[in-house]
């Protein structure tokens, strides 16, 4: 399935997570400089996308989205994913 939804997430002044929505690929190029394609995505309906400078992406989100983040946002998203402490399980042997 195709993505028809671009989001770039950004932090304001604030340091709160500003999202920002758009309807299509064009719509981002208009606001952020490419400066690559994406050509190694394990996401096929990623590859061919836009890389932009100053972004981080393009990565898949739920649904038809393609997400792009700030190098900030990255990596304080990133720290709190790997923070989380999965439950183990234990095996039964036979």
């Amino acid at each position: 399935m195709k993505k028809q939804t671009f989001r770039v997430v950004t932090r304001d002044k604030e340091g709160d997570l500003k999202i920002r929505d758009f309807d299509s690929e064009e719509d981002l190029l208009q606001r952020h400089i490419q400066i690559g394609i994406d050509d190694c995505s394990t996401d096929l309906s990623l590859r061919g996308r836009p890389v932009f400078r100053g972004l981080i992406g393009p990565m898949p989100e739920t649904g038809n989205i393609v997400r792009y983040e700030s190098p900030e946002v990255f990596e304080a998203l990133t720290k709190e994913w790997s923070a989380i402490k999965k439950k183990r399980r234990s095996r039964k042997i036979l």
